[in-house]
Order: C-alpha cells, then sequence, then structure tokens
C-alpha cells in the first residue's frame, strides 16, 4: 500500500500531467465523491485541527470554509467534539484504521446514519502526521438492517416466549433449534437437544404417524394431529398436539417448524368430564347413560351368533321409608354401602349401574339363565349382611327382576323395560325375591306411560263409566244397596279391567280425581233412581286408601249430597283395611263422614292384620267377607269356619254382613244358613250398567 502511494505522489509531483491529474483527483474528491472527506492535521495535545472538508462534508456535517483551520472543539458541540476526540485518539494509539458509526440529522429533521473510516498519514519520521477520514451514508442500509433486526427479535420474541414447544428441524427430521417451552416439555435443555434427531421424542406407537406428518410438510403444507405421544426424559409419557409449518426460503423448503401444545393437562380435565359423563356422582358406580352405551355395544357386536348376557335390575325394597324416616343424608349413606356391596361383583364381565333412586341395574355378560339365577343368589346373600349407620342396625333387602338377550328383547330399551316390568311383578307378589322376564307380563299393553297418558284424559273424553252390582238381602230377597264399581271404555284399546287401571291410578295420583268424579256421579245416579220412584236404595262407593287421606273428601261428599238433594242415607263409603292402618288418621275422618250419616263398610275383611281391633275402634256399619274365604267355604273347612265366625261376629256387634263373590246356590244355602244378611256376587248378577240393573231389578223389586 505505501509502495502504490509513493509511486502515486511521485507520479504526481514530477510528472508532466502532475498538475492537471492533481487538479481532477480534488475536484474529484471535492465536488462529485458524495461520501465526506474530512483531513485533520495532528498536533500536539493532542489535538485535531480541520485542513481539507469536501463539498459533501461541509453540507452533510454543517461546516462552512471558516471550520478550516479549526479543532473539534472549536468547530463543534461539546459533545460531539468529545465523541470524534476520542475515536481520533484510539486512531493514534492503535496506530491503524478505525471504524466506527455515527448518526446526525438535516435541516428538516431527517436522520441520517453514517458509516466512518479514519485513515493514519505518516510523515518522513513515521509519524502520524495528519488523519483522513472518509464518511459514507449508510441511512437506507441501516434502516433496511434496523428492520431485519427487528423482525429477527419479534420472531425471537415469539419462539423464546412462546408456551408451546417450539422445534427448528431439518427435513431429515434433525433438530436445529428449540425454544424454551421445548426444553420445559422435554426435560432437555436447548443445548442437549440440537443435533438430535426430532424422532428420538416421539412415543413408538406414533412414529409412523408422526413421519407420515413431516413428509406431507416437506410437500409444503402446514399440517397438525389432533393425538400424539412424546417421551419425556424421566420416561414418562405427554399428550401433545401437533403442528407442522414449512420453512419457506427463497421458494425452497430447507426446514420445518415443529409445535407441540402440551394436552395432559386437558387430557386430564376431559377424563375427569368423561368420567362425571358416565358415572353416577353420588356412588361413583356408572350410570344410566354408561348402560345404554355398553347394552348397544353388547347388542351390535360383529358376531355370527349373538351372544347371551342377562340385564338385571334392583329395587330397594322399603328405601323410601328409610330415607323419609332416617333423613336424606342417612339414605344416601345407606346407598353408598349397598354400592360398595354390588361393586365387588364388578369385572370384566359383570358391570354395576346406578340409574337412579335406589334403582340398579347389573349387565352380566355371557350369561344364560342359569347363569344369571346363580349369580342373583349371590346378589341376595351379600344383602343378608346388616348395614350399620349411626350406631343403628338396618336391613336392606332387594327385589331382583331378569331380561335376558336375545330372547328378551333385541334392543336395549325393550330389554330394559322388561327387566323392570318382571322387577315390578316381583314387587307385586311381596318383594325381596327375583323373577325372570315372561312375556305375557306385557300381555295386555306394551306401554304403560301410553296407558297413564289415555287414562289422563279419560274424563274429558267421557270414558269413564259406573257399574253397579246388586247386594242381595237373604231374608227378603230384595234390592237396597248396590256397590258403585268403574269401568273405563279407552276409544282405542276398548274395555280396561279395572286390575290393569287402579293400580295405575294409585302409583300416579289420578285415583283422587276420579274418586271425585265417581262420588259426583253416584250422587247423580242415585238422584235420578229417586226421581223414578226408587226412593230406597243405598250405594257404595269405594274410597282408595289415597283418597281416604285427602283434607278435602268429607267436604267434597257433603256439597254433592247437598248439590243432588239427595238422602244421606242413600249414600255409602266401603274402605280397605289398609287404609285403616294409621288410626290416628283414620279415626277423625271417620267420625266425620258417621256425622254426616253416611253408612261405612269394611271391604274385604278378614286379610287385614289388626281387623278385631278395628271393629273396636272405628264407627263401621258393614262388614263384607273377602271372596277369598267364600271360594272354598264348601270345601275347606278353615274358610267355613272363618266365615262362619265373622258372620256371628258381625251379628253380635250390630254390624251388617255382605258375602263377597258368591258364584252358586250351595254356597248361597251355606250363608243363608250361617245367618249372613246379604250375598253379592255373579251367582245373582255381574255389575251392570244402569238401565240392566233398572230393567232386572229395581222395577221388578224396587218401590
Amino acid at each position: 500500500m505505501n509502495q502504490l502511494q509513493n509511486l502515486l505522489t511521485n507520479e504526481l509531483e514530477y510528472g508532466k500531467v502532475g498538475g492537471k491529474i492533481q487538479k481532477i483527483i480534488f475536484d474529484i474528491i471535492f465536488q462529485h465523491v458524495q461520501d465526506m472527506v474530512f483531513v485533520m492535521k495532528v498536533e500536539k495535545g493532542p489535538r485535531f485541527r480541520y485542513l481539507f472538508v469536501n463539498e459533501s462534508g461541509m453540507r452533510k456535517a454543517k461546516l462552512s470554509v471558516e471550520t478550516l483551520g479549526k479543532t473539534f472543539q472549536e468547530a463543534l458541540p461539546d459533545e460531539l467534539a468529545n465523541s470524534l476526540q476520542r475515536k481520533y485518539e484510539k486512531l493514534l494509539k492503535r496506530k491503524e484504521n478505525v471504524l466506527f458509526d455515527d448518526q446526525f440529522y438535516f435541516d428538516d429533521g431527517k436522520k441520517v446514519y453514517g458509516e466512518t473510516i479514519i485513515t493514519p498519514i505518516y510523515d518522513e519520521k513515521n509519524s502520524i502526521r495528519y488523519v483522513v477520514a472518509v464518511t459514507r451514508d449508510v441511512t437506507e442500509w441501516s434502516i433496511e438492517k434496523n428492520k431485519i433486526v427487528e423482525s429477527e427479535q419479534r420472531y425471537r420474541s415469539i419462539i423464546d416466549n412462546n408456551l408451546d414447544a417450539i422445534f427448528t428441524i431439518s427435513p431429515e427430521g434433525k433438530i436445529l433449534e428449540a425454544n424454551p417451552a421445548a426444553a420445559q416439555l422435554t426435560g432437555c435443555s436447548e443445548k442437549q437437544m440440537v443435533h438430535r434427531s426430532i424422532y428420538d421424542v416421539i412415543h413408538d406407537h406414533d412414529l409412523n404417524k408422526f413421519k407420515t406428518l413431516l413428509e406431507k410438510t416437506c410437500s409444503g403444507y402446514a399440517l397438525e394431529s389432533l393425538d400424539c405421544k412424546i417421551i419425556h426424559t424421566k420416561g414418562h409419557l405427554l399428550i401433545v398436539h401437533i403442528k407442522t409449518v414449512p420453512i419457506v426460503i427463497h421458494g425452497m423448503i430447507n426446514g420445518l417448524y415443529v409445535i407441540f401444545k402440551d394436552l395432559s393437562e386437558q387430557s386430564k380435565n376431559m377424563e375427569m368430564i368423561k368420567f362425571m359423563a358416565f358415572h353416577d356422582q353420588l356412588t361413583g358406580l356408572l350410570n344410566r347413560r354408561a348402560l345404554h352405551e355398553h347394552l348397544n355395544k353388547q347388542i351390535f357386536l360383529r358376531s355370527k351368533k349373538p351372544q347371551e348376557f342377562a340385564l338385571i335390575s334392583i329395587d330397594l325394597d322399603r328405601f323410601k321409608y328409610l330415607n323419609d324416616t332416617l333423613g336424606h343424608l342417612a339414605g344416601d349413606e345407606i346407598l353408598k354401602r349397598v354400592a360398595q356391596r354390588l361393586n365387588q361383583f364388578q369385572n370384566e364381565k359383570c358391570f354395576i349401574y346406578r340409574v337412579g333412586g335406589d334403582e340398579f341395574n347389573i349387565l352380566l355378560l355371557t350369561a344364560d339363565r342359569n347363569t344369571a339365577s346363580t349369580f342373583v343368589k349371590k346378589v341376595f346373600s351379600v344383602f343378608s349382611q346388616s348395614l350399620y349407620f349411626n350406631s343403628q342396625e338396618y336391613f336392606i333387602s332387594p327385589s331382583i327382576g331378569i331380561s335376558l338377550y336375545p330372547n328378551d328383547g333385541k334392543d336395549a330399551e325393550m330389554l330394559i323395560k322388561n327387566a323392570d316390568e318382571a322387577l315390578f311383578r316381583v314387587k307385586e307378589k311381596g318383594k325381596a325375591h327375583f323373577q325372570f322376564y315372561r312375556t305375557d307380563m306385557n300381555s295386555v299393553f306394551s306401554n304403560v306411560v301410553t296407558l297413564e297418558t289415555h287414562l289422563r284424559k279419560a274424563i274429558d273424553k267421557n270414558e269413564l263409566s259406573l257399574f253397579y252390582q246388586p247386594q242381595i238381602d237373604l231374608a227378603t230377597g230384595e234390592v237396597k244397596s248396590l256397590e258403585a264399581l268403574l269401568r273405563w271404555n279407552d276409544r282405542e284399546f276398548g274395555a280396561i279391567s279395572p286390575a290393569v287401571f287402579i293400580p295405575l291410578a294409585e302409583d300416579t295420583g289420578l285415583i283422587i280425581s276420579i274418586g271425585y268424579w265417581v262420588i259426583e256421579k253416584a250422587c247423580e245416579q242415585i238422584q235420578s233412581w229417586n226421581e223414578k220412584g226408587f226412593t230406597n236404595i243405598r250405594v257404595a262407593i269405594n274410597i282408595s286408601p289415597k283418597q281416604f287421606q285427602h283434607p278435602n273428601l268429607v267436604p267434597f261428599i257433603q256439597s254433592m249430597i247437598e248439590k243432588y238433594h239427595i238422602q244421606v242415607a242413600s249414600l255409602g263409603i266401603e274402605i280397605t283395611e289398609g287404609a285403616m292402618s294409621d288410626t290416628k288418621e283414620t279415626i277423625p275422618i271417620l267420625k266425620k263422614v258417621k256425622e254426616l250419616g253416611i253408612s261405612i263398610s269394611v271391604d274385604d275383611f278378614g286379610t287385614g292384620y289388626s281387623s278385631l281391633n278395628y271393629l273396636k275402634q272405628f264407627p263401621i256399619d258393614v262388614l263384607k267377607i273377602d271372596q277369598s274365604f267364600i271360594r272354598d267355604i264348601l270345601a275347606d273347612k278353615k274358610d267355613a269356619a272363618i266365615t262362619s265366625t265373622i258372620i256371628h261376629l258381625g251379628k253380635s256387634l250390630g254390624l251388617e254382613v255382605i258375602a263377597e263373590g258368591v258364584e252358586n246356590k250351595k254356597q248361597v244355602e251355606f250363608l243363608a244358613n250361617a245367618g249372613c244378611h246379604k250375598i253379592q256376587g255373579f251367582y245373582y248378577s255381574r255389575p251392570l250398567p244402569v238401565k240392566e240393573l233398572e230393567q232386572q231389578f229395581l222395577r221388578e223389586k224396587g218401590k
């Protein structure tokens, strides 16, 4: 460089055209070079004095001709002068070129970035005599550079502060970068992950799926996978959601971003939600929804031959009584204890469900009738042990109904319905045992809900009517009393037996409104007969146990008597012994009825548990001997003795005695000899509609 400089100097000084070339070089530097050029003289101090400034330097640095010959301190503001002083002193110390960045503002406020190089010029004594500074305007380059830096910083902020793990990998799967979240997710530091294969963190089960995902992404598609497992350094698995994004540079894919979102906690929450959706909150057993799902799964198994299984429906006997007596908290505790006992049977072939209240179901797989019977006996054995709550001992017995697939139903609803139907039959026959479903159980109505709907509309549709069965006075042969019996002729189903719809009315509470309808219709019919001259007729109305306890019963009867202007003696009520079980409730009601002057009959006498006690406490007028005794009075000495005793007892107490269910002449003779007052049954007449009754009995034997 020095040789070249000397050569140029000699050429300029001694060459024939030296002066001309010097002038050209000077003009170029001063006028045409856009870079700012400064020549500074080095003086003791050190001080640096302006010797030369080209036109661009004058203009951009805001200097004038008067600046020449001045030092930094004399020509520039203190801050700028001190900054340049330090940089030039640095050059003197290092004795080599110094490069630095600078910035300044134009008059219009525009910020300008400069890049300056200062070069030492030595004299013959090898001392730095001059310093040449060249400052280039790099504003556009700096702006672009800053943009790149800002973009890089934004990118780093997104990557480094992202809560999701982000890996930058090569198309071959080599990890090039990993953010802090990636280190936290995998348990490896960034340094440990770099240059490893991304495939090392993927669980073997999901490896092929993940490789396929990367291959497609390398073709230019951003993709995602909802479930994938990765391996933490401590060995446990994490469920992640994966997104892959191609890195495209100049139209070429030279890498991929792989983003892992940790779903482990979310997965736990989803598992909890799923558990809650399919399990009973109180007992932890499977619920009704799970039962339907499992049944459908078993029914639709892809098998050539249907796999037999049993659905067992369990109801706890007298649980409502315990729940009402002890309180709901105690009831819940009992249900938990029952669930624990049933849960001991749960395995891969046996599933236990609580479907509501005190109702449980058991799904017993690969079970036939014998297997189900053996299993149910085991269930009864665990209930034979008592339960303890608050230091008190309690016994709970189950009633159980069973339906078998595929014989008792081809779908879940039918299997559940038929198991419940079998359970209902168990309840009807004394509880605490089990029964399999039989096809004849639903022989009348396949849908009780439909029947209930029809029954609710029966009064409005005028489908109900009263039939009357005469009660024959054995002494005179006259008909002076009748029993009103309810009948229902549905428009769709036809005549429906009282044995079917009366229990349904009791269960649904419809018996109250139906009972009031019966009372009014009977009073209306008595009025009609009175107008025809039949004034000595007494009609007995059956009052259900639920209606008997209703507070509005006696006022309603009184209002109907007044509405239809009938004699009180024309009306009687029949109640069963079951309706009188609560003496505290019964005595006041019966006294009010008696005060009206209405006769009181006890129906089905002899079938209860405290018949004699009732006779002592209650104001009863009539005893009706249950037909179960009358049926076998000729063949069974015990029935004959009981019947004779009831007749004698009634007469001794001054009560009228009526025998029900009389079907033949010999029964009539027995009852007459025993002194029975009246008989009722098919021997004389079945229950009749009004017109037939009037034609056969009232006109012939009335008045």
